[in-house]
């Protein structure tokens, strides 16, 4: 009699747990998997990386998942349908969209200041920022500027033709494809001057390559530098899923830029092998420059700043209509 009751009992153990088991297959099922290519690995998506460590896109029943796509595959993925959406500028966007019967439409902004500075190396960087003290101090210098047609670079010759100068001529630029290779560039003497960002910067001046920036971009103002897009048919086909993610977004937005203690533990489980001083020093430079959007809005004079740039260096030819670059709908739903 006992071993029937207890043969009873272990029946009765292992139905419960392939129910259980059966019940955990079908909570992970439901949540829909999607997948953002991102650029290069950076501190400054944060919140990106948080909403998907503190279980915000779980909450809306999302599955996320980043992949680093270089050398501007992080927009072709997208167009191909091999991601479903990007963190990149709506300018990048913009590129990717001529011609094209389905273009890439920006929904939420992420990092609201153009994230690169200019760092000297091997001398005393300039007394001052007038147009005319950086103008003469970056005559003659070879610049670490990063790929041709990505953002630093983009911005970086922006600056050069604001002062007056011509890319390539009066400066000269070196352009790598992997945005590390500018602190070595710098130190091996091939660069005077690197852009760059953080933990770049912090490597840097921890090698006694540099000293602190001379010029932050982040001084043009508010600037969707990277921004969350997906394409209009997904929009159209999906607007549903679109709405969650943005949603989860901005919950990701408002607890990085009030509590530092989940940004440094989302930073570490980013960043495992990156030591926590240069994680803080991440933060601390992203919270004085107050480098993330507080609400997810992408502003019309914001996005006009960003083609500018590429409109100015020669990148982009022709026109663009915001409501067509950028749709702020699933923004304003969540007010």
């Amino acid at each position: 009699m006992k071993k029937i009751r207890l043969l009873g009992i272990l029946c009765l153990a292992v139905l419960l747990g392939i129910l259980a088991g059966c019940t955990g297959g079908e909570k992970e099922e439901k949540l829909k998997k999607l997948t953002i290519a991102e650029p290069v690995h950076l501190t400054g998506y944060l919140p990106l990386y948080a909403a998907i460590h503190e279980g915000y896109f779980e909450e809306e029943g999302l599955d996320v998942e980043v992949v680093t796509a270089t050398g501007g595959a992080h927009v072709t993925t997208v167009v191909s349908g091999d991601a479903w959406g990007n963190i990149a500028g709506p300018d990048s966007n913009a590129l990717a969209n001529i011609d094209s019967k389905d273009p890439i439409v920006s929904v939420v902004n992420v990092v609201n200041r153009a994230n690169v500075y200019l760092m000297a190396g091997g001398e005393a960087p300039p007394a001052g920022a007038s147009d005319g003290e950086l103008a003469a101090f970056l005559e003659g210098k070879t610049i670490a500027a990063g790929r041709f047609g990505g953002s630093p670079n983009l911005l970086t010759r922006y600056l050069i033709m604001e002062l007056g100068l011509e890319p390539g001529k009066d400066v000269l630029l070196e352009e790598p494809a992997d945005a590390s290779a500018v602190v070595s560039l710098v130190e091996n003497g091939q660069a005077d001057i690197a852009n760059g960002a953080e933990p770049q910067i912090y490597d840097g001046i921890e090698k006694g390559v540099w000293g602190e920036p001379f010029y932050g971009f982040p001084s043009l103002g508010d600037y969707p530098y990277s921004v969350i897009s997906v394409k209009q048919s997904t929009i159209d086909e999906d607007p549903e899923t679109v709405q969650k993610f943005v949603k989860a977004i901005t919950k990701a937005l408002k607890a990085v830029n009030e509590d530092e203690e989940i940004g440094m533990r989302v930073l570490k489980k980013e960043f495992p092998t990156t030591d926590e001083a240069s994680l803080q020093a991440s933060l601390d430079r992203a919270y004085a420059d107050k480098l993330w959007s507080e609400d997810g809005y992408i502003t019309e004079e914001a996005t006009d700043k960003t083609m500018d740039v590429v409109t100015k260096t020669g990148v982009y030819k022709g026109d663009y209509k915001y409501d067509e670059l950028v749709n702020m709908e699933f923004v304003e739903a969540l007010e």
